[in-house]
Parts: C-alpha cells; structure tokens; sequence
C-alpha cells in the first residue's frame, strides 16, 4: 500500500496492490480455480473489501462513503486480466476514526484488502 493521504474534506486515498518476487501480480491469480467469474474483479471483491471496513466507513444519505477503482482491462472481454492495483478512496466514520492512529486505519485498510482478495478466490 502505499502512503495514504488524508484530504482537507476528509477523503483518504490510498493505492494497494498485490505484488509477488516477480511484480505486480494480476488480479486474475486471485480468481476461483474454476475461472474468473464473467464480471469485473470489483463486482466481486468491492463488496468485500466494504463489509470488511464495516463500521468504520461513514455513511452519507444512507451510501458508504468508499470509491473503489482497478485500471481498465486491455481487453473488455477479459476484466480480470489487468494489474491488481486498487485506488481507494474512503471517509472514515469521525468517532471511530477519532480512537484509531494513523496507522491502524492503514491496517484496517490492508486486512480489509486481504479479505477481499480471499474472497475473489472462493467460488460463488
């Protein structure tokens, strides 16, 4: 991940990313054995990365405040081939965020990010 930012109106950016000895890796490594499911990585592994981070996204007229983006695909036909660099943009819950270091959300973040990529792995 790397070193998030925190913006004047309370966005946090970051960019994660899985990498191996050989580099980034590509996000359908993450996919079910079977094969990548017909829709784009995120359909899969936002959701996940979300209820990970349950209770610490601020809600706003009933919507979790939590942007998600992955590059585009070179092929559309084939979504789960592109580099599994994921932009995220979050405004974390005040009270919540207000008991946390700096660090700690930065952890939520990563373990949240794990849990999705577990999560693209398991066959629907």
């Amino acid at each position: 991940m790397t070193k998030p930012t925190a913006m004047d109106d309370g966005w946090w950016l970051a960019v994660l990313f899985a990498h191996d000895d050989a580099g980034i890796m590509e996000a359908e490594e993450f996919a079910p054995r079977s094969g990548p499911p017909p829709v784009p990585p995120l359909f899969v592994m936002g959701p996940a990365l979300a209820g990970a981070l349950s209770g610490l996204i601020l809600e706003e007229g009933g919507r979790q405040q939590i942007r998600l983006a992955l590059p585009a695909s070179a092929d559309e036909r084939r979504p789960w081939r592109q580099p599994l660099v994921l932009r995220m943009a979050i405004r974390w819950e005040p009270m919540r965020a207000a008991t946390m270091r700096p660090t700690e959300l930065a952890q939520a973040a990563l373990h949240a990010f794990r849990r999705a990529l577990v999560a693209a792995g398991s066959p629907s």
